[in-house]
């Protein structure tokens, strides 16, 4: 495809497609579980959970009778639903990080070893083929289900590291801002999936989520595995002008051959930690609105499935446009010298962690105003696509050639929320679906966005690191370096 595009934009959009699948099969249990589980009238106070907000439920009905679609699948009968309470919801939730931290640091090692084309490919296809199985297990068991998830991402977690490795090598300093928002495709991939599922549940019922989201994926990974190589010198259709641009531009901060990983420099490493931080926060707040939307807008705003669907998948839509214009202006700020590389970086973590945050605490206080809750939900998910500006590319900025090994190390630590939130939100809300329980759920994630901000903006680096070469390979020269014989 020389001449027609350049091989490194075909890159991101591949790159793009697989985060977007990556999340395809990350989240479609989090919408189907409001299908999967019975409707069970809780009660507080004499007062049944879907009378909460009875005034935001009647600005909505409009929206639901319009939408209100025959079902022409064939119902699944009650036998189907499963009685789930909050507690074994919450471990549903969060078992798919139970060991996606495990698989961080290995997947970046891995994609330094074997290459991110078999390892990225990988471990986003077998996920998705494992997505057909969903029905199968959740109808043998809950703890069956939980189990599935887990597998899954216990072998997704070595997608997001894996990733960086492949930045180093095929993207130069100034581009990486633009590059890193192909990652954003993750937020596609939710846009995309919460109404699909919607629509699917509503026609077809739940089962059929898992079934459409399997195949997508293994599309992808077909046309992932013919089309993309781990670098230009591998690559065999790239142009010439193409390959000797991409390898001047990255000049000795690559190294074309495998380097032993300075541990011990990399965990005493500042500007690791804070990168650690920003992300800790980041995945707090959006995995909290990620995971806990669909179930929140149910109990108290009393969306039907096709509500909750589209206006949950809105805020990730929203997540790529702020990202893709957050990164365009960072490029544009490096490439004109107004700003530092650090001072670029910290100023997409603070709109990515306390932007959000305060925008979180706005929604906590929220209460039954739909409208507020639309708009704050939507903006702070919004600013948090800033992350990709931020301390993504910062990773990269401070040492190319270990970024997938710190990436791996900062997802082992910055995932925990992931299975730590659903389980707090499901003790918080157990048998007590009201207002002032999910406010605190918020106020908790808005807590740790706006401390980690802080923390960042005031300790943070984005220079490259001295680590990054090893002292023995300074002073070879670049030719030699980029092109070894």
């Amino acid at each position: 495809m020389a001449g027609c595009m350049p091989e490194r934009d075909i890159l991101w959009y591949l790159v793009f497609i697989g985060f977007a699948v990556n999340y395809m099969f990350r989240l479609n249990v989090n919408i189907g579980i409001v299908s999967m589980v019975k409707n069970r009238p809780l009660k507080l106070d004499n007062t049944s959970y879907s009378s909460v907000c009875m005034e935001s439920q009647s600005s909505l009905t409009s929206y639901n009778s319009s939408t209100n679609v025959t079902t022409i699948g064939l119902h699944l009968s009650d036998e189907l639903r499963f009685d789930w309470d909050e507690k074994q919801q919450g471990l549903i939730l969060g078992s798919f990080f139970w060991l996606f931290w495990t698989t961080q640091v290995p997947g970046g090692l891995l994609a330094q070893r074997y290459g991110t084309k078999l390892v990225f490919g990988l471990t986003n296809g077998i996920p998705c083929l494992l997505s057909f199985f969903i029905p199968l297990f959740a109808r043998a068991d809950y703890r069956a289900l939980v189990f599935l998830r887990a597998l899954q991402g216990f072998i997704a977690g070595t997608t997001w590291p894996a990733m960086h490795h492949l930045a180093a090598n095929w993207i130069p300093p100034n581009e990486r801002s633009k590059f890193v928002t192909a990652y954003m495709g993750s937020s596609v991939g939710a846009a995309i999936t919460y109404p699909l599922c919607g629509f699917l549940i509503k026609w077809f019922d739940w089962p059929s989520i898992y079934y459409v989201t399997g195949v997508v994926g293994v599309i992808w990974f077909i046309t992932w595995w013919l089309l993309v190589y781990d670098s230009p010198a591998e690559h065999p259709h790239i142009s010439e002008k193409e390959k000797t641009y991409i390898l001047s531009k990255l000049g000795e901060t690559v190294a074309e051959k495998n380097l032993p990983t300075p541990w011990k420099e990399v965990l005493l490493s500042r500007p690791v930690w804070m990168n650690i931080l920003a992300q800790w926060g980041n995945i707090w707040g959006l995995f909290t609105l990620m995971t806990q939307a669909p179930t929140y807008f149910k109990y108290i705003h009393g969306w039907d499935i096709t509500m909750t669907g589209f206006l949950s998948g809105i805020p990730h839509l929203t997540r790529v446009c702020f990202a893709v214009l957050m990164s365009f202006l960072g490029d544009y700020l490096l490439r004109k010298d107004f700003m530092s590389r650090t001072n670029v970086r910290k100023m997409a973590a603070a709109a990515c962690t306390i932007g959000q945050g305060l925008f979180t605490l706005g929604l906590s206080f929220s209460g039954c105003n739909a409208t507020a809750a639309i708009v704050f939900s939507t903006v702070a998910t919004a600013v948090s696509g800033a992350v990709s500006t931020g301390p993504l590319a910062s990773f990269i900025d401070i040492s190319p050639n270990f970024a997938s090994v710190m990436l791996g190390i900062s997802n082992m630590i910055s995932v925990v929320p992931g299975f730590i939130s659903p389980v707090i939100v499901g003790y918080l809300t157990y048998q007590n679906q009201t207002i002032e329980q999910w406010q605190l759920v918020f106020i908790i994630s808005s807590v740790m966005l706006l401390v980690a901000g802080f923390l960042y903006i005031l300790f943070s680096s984005s220079e490259l690191q001295k680590w990054n070469t090893p002292t023995e390979r300074k002073h070879i020269p670049e030719n030699q370096e980029l092109n070894p014989k």
